[in-house]
């Protein structure tokens, strides 16, 4: 492929491109690396057919940041292929990233899978059954279909997932419940500022799967207390063994103090009876 010069007004988005052009302050640097050294790696694009235009197949950053500099063109690749193609080969130029949103990464691997998958129906070939196994290269199917999972949330909740306030598994289990079901846990985190456990999340996701998951089975699942809310008592480790049977693994220890607790207090309450 040579590189050429294409008029920015003759270049169009990815319909449906799965990666977010945002203004921050890579954007503002990338821009002024552009205004003293122009792009230093060619967009690639392909032919929009019936149309003198282009669709950006890699570099849509570049392409944003070349129109905030005050650019009129653009370097690029002009890459002949069709649409299924094209998707594929956006998605794995940009799964490189240092940073990479979940968002990005569920609607990419779904762009990639949905591509695969009409190939497969259009070629007219005997081929081998699609399966998430074949998306990606770093990540495994099982983890390829937990974020595609993650396209079925509602924007608020996913932005959460993007945020880090909620995790991927959380975000997964989810992802399983309704739109109205999903948008009160949305407004319960956002009333509360208080995220689901993973525990809490599996409850709802079950509850919804057996069809009994009204708004007072939700609110009853989400004020259940986590294990971090609980109150707690903290023994110091050395004076616990001072007092624990030697050899006593740490798994039974629990067990046993409690039962000692309960035969101390058994003591207690027949010493009052006594007096």
């Amino acid at each position: 492929m040579n590189t050429t010069n294409i008029s920015i007004t003759k270049l169009r988005p990815f319909e449906g491109h799965p990666y977010k052009v945002q203004d921050d302050e890579e954007m503002n640097s990338l821009v002024e690396s552009i205004k003293t050294n122009g792009i230093l790696t060619p967009l690639i694009v392909r032919p929009i057919e019936g149309l003198e235009e282009y669709e950006v197949i890699s570099g849509h950053r570049r392409l944003y940041a070349a129109t905030k500099a005050g650019m009129e063109t653009v370097p690029a690749f002009i890459h002949p292929v069709d649409r299924l193609a094209a998707a594929v080969e956006l998605v794995d130029s940009n799964l490189h990233r240092d940073r990479i949103l979940p968002s990005e990464k569920a609607f990419a691997y779904k762009l990639k899978f949905d591509a695969l998958k009409h190939q497969g129906k259009t070629s007219g070939q005997v081929v081998p059954k699609l399966t998430v196994d074949a998306i990606s290269v770093t990540d495994s199917g099982r983890q390829v279909k937990r974020y595609i999972r993650l396209t079925n949330l509602i924007p608020p909740l996913l932005n959460l997932v993007d945020e880090g306030r909620i995790a991927l598994s959380i975000g997964v289990e989810l992802s399983y419940l309704n739109e109205h079901q999903q948008r009160f846990v949305g407004d319960y985190i956002e009333r509360d500022d208080m995220t689901p456990s993973y525990s809490q999340a599996v409850k709802l996701h079950r509850a919804s799967d057996a069809g009994r998951l009204g708004e007072t089975k939700m609110r009853l699942i989400l004020l259940e207390p986590k294990p971090n809310q609980r109150e707690q008592i903290k023994i110091r480790a050395d004076k616990l063994r001072e007092v624990l049977p030697y050899g006593i693994e740490d798994e039974d220890a629990e067990d046993y103090i409690l039962k000692a607790c309960e035969h101390y207090t058994h003591y207690l309450e027949l010493e009052r009876e006594v007096r």
